[in-house]
């Protein structure tokens, strides 16, 4: 029989409702057992034997609970993930890791020492268009990358005061948020870079926090171009790439976002397809012939990360989403707000 993780969902807000939930009840691997959700039992939508609490301690200290996913405001991820890694358990945390490196280092070296897992949800390593990217420049198709520009826009002008995310307050502001995504998926496709300059600034009128940000990786050879902002009405591109044999440009984000926002759960064959009007268009040189065409966009999975998370607590995996690579976001955002602050490029440095 295939071995079933009993888990805890440390918060039922819009993360743990619609991120994890969904892909921990569709996988056999889990069973939900406990819930922490103070406001109402909705949860139990999902998971009816589940028990509803109100303190993430009664999941931490529940000897039959084997893994905490924790997907509380990220003020608290650092404490709620040191107790639950003291209490013995394995846990799944929302990116953006920890505020600081410091706390990434003391989190890390603790799961070592109790040999315990830390699995960081950087779930758009998953989206159906990065895969594709991935792909194309797996492939040389665009031959020696000169540029890279990754883009996360929204339009939300009005500044939401009950949101803690728009508060004044660690890891809190569009740059922890949405860039901790795009850096994931650069580190990803390209590793460390040897620089990084930023501009991080307020748009909305009466915020507190950032809301826009560009940011620059520089490697070798290439840049790594990042963006997002909250007062684009009409996006563009999501992703471009230029090389010295041709580009791709794709529009339209991943629909898997939408699609659990709805309520739908990830199952079935057409889960995660696009629709044919964003796949991305590849326009190379190869050999004397010029070619234009459509690419078609793979189906998004964040379903894969619980399949790993599963085949790691089984033995028979490797961990996709490494807690040093999560790490390594957080070192690049605090890097990103230095430059921001003497207005300059800021050479790599590992802490």
């Amino acid at each position: 029989m295939p071995k079933v993780i009993n888990t805890g969902i440390i918060g039922y807000g819009l993360s743990g409702r619609y991120f994890h939930a969904p892909f921990l009840k569709v996988n056999p691997g889990f069973t939900v057992t406990k819930l922490v959700e103070r406001h109402s039992q909705s949860a139990l939508e999902l998971f009816p034997s589940a028990e509803i609490v109100d303190d993430y301690r009664k999941i931490a200290d529940d000897p039959t609970i084997e893994l905490a996913v924790i997907t509380a405001p990220n003020i608290f991820h650092f404490a709620m993930a040191k107790d639950c890694l003291l209490a013995g358990k394995h846990i799944v945390i929302e990116k953006p890791f920890v505020p600081t490196i410091a706390e990434a280092d003391e989190l890390i070296a603790l799961s070592q020492k109790v040999n315990r897992k830390i699995f960081v949800y950087h779930n758009r390593r998953w989206d159906g268009d990065f895969m594709t990217v991935r792909d194309i420049l797996s492939q040389g198709f665009l031959g020696k990358l000169l540029e890279y520009e990754a883009h996360f826009d929204r339009f939300s002008p009005e500044r939401k005061r009950a949101a803690w995310r728009d508060e004044p307050l660690p890891a809190s502001g569009v740059l922890y948020d949405l860039g901790s995504h795009l850096i994931d998926q650069a580190l990803v496709l390209f590793g460390k870079p040897e620089a990084v300059f930023a501009d991080i600034c307020v748009q909305r009128p009466g915020s507190k926090v950032d809301d826009y940000f560009h940011l620059h990786l520089y490697y070798p050879h290439h840049k790594a171009i990042l963006k997002a902002g909250v007062f684009v009405k009409e996006p563009g591109p999501r992703y471009f790439l230029h090389g010295d044999k041709g580009s791709f440009v794709k529009k339209g984000i991943d629909p898997q976002e939408e699609l659990l926002r709805k309520g739908h759960l990830p199952v079935g064959e057409h889960w995660g397809k696009e629709y044919p009007e964003y796949h991305g268009i590849l326009n190379i040189i190869s050999g004397e012939k010029e070619s234009r065409e459509t690419v078609e966009t793979e189906a998004g999975n964040y379903a894969g990360f619980y399949k790993n998370v599963a085949d790691v607590l089984a033995g028979n995996a490797k961990q996709a989403v490494k807690p040093e690579e999560a790490r390594m976001v957080i070192r690049i955002i605090e890097l990103a707000f230095e430059s921001e602050k003497t207005k300059s490029i800021i050479p790599f440095t590992e802490r």
